[in-house]
């Protein structure tokens, strides 16, 4: 066998071996992409889902996470609704409206514009009470 046989076969080995590792970057690549245009239609929607029950299979609206009247994370339909099922008229005081606003993520996380006008105070005409 000459030289030139041998870089030859050489060659189209390495070319057979490197195509074979290209297309699985090319299909790991268009997982990260998909994962990431995911994330971002989770967040353009302005609201929160659990990841793990999504991955398990669940269906988006028993993926939605429920938040009582404080912002607390609850797991019980009868103690909370959806981030984004809260508006100023759920709460009887500013203070009541606040602790939800901060617990649901403050101005980064305000769903339902309780913050309307991006001040980082939330629903501002309700009643200053306890």
């Amino acid at each position: 066998m000459d030289i030139q046989n041998v870089k030859e076969k050489l060659s189209k080995e390495n070319l057979t071996d490197f195509s074979g590792k290209k297309k699985g970057k090319k299909t790991i690549l268009a997982a990260v992409i998909m994962v990431l245009l995911g994330a971002l239609g989770l967040e353009a929607t302005n609201n929160d889902f659990d990841l793990g029950k999504l991955l398990k299979g669940d269906s988006l609206q028993e993926a939605k996470v429920l938040r009582d009247k404080d912002g607390n994370v609850v797991t019980d339909p009868a103690f909370g609704k959806a981030t984004d099922e809260y508006n100023c008229a759920d709460f009887a005081t500013k203070p009541e409206a606040e602790r939800f606003f901060e617990n649901a993520g403050g101005t980064r996380g305000d769903t339902n514009s309780l913050d309307g006008d991006n001040d980082g105070e939330a629903c501002e005409d309700l009643p200053s009470g306890n």
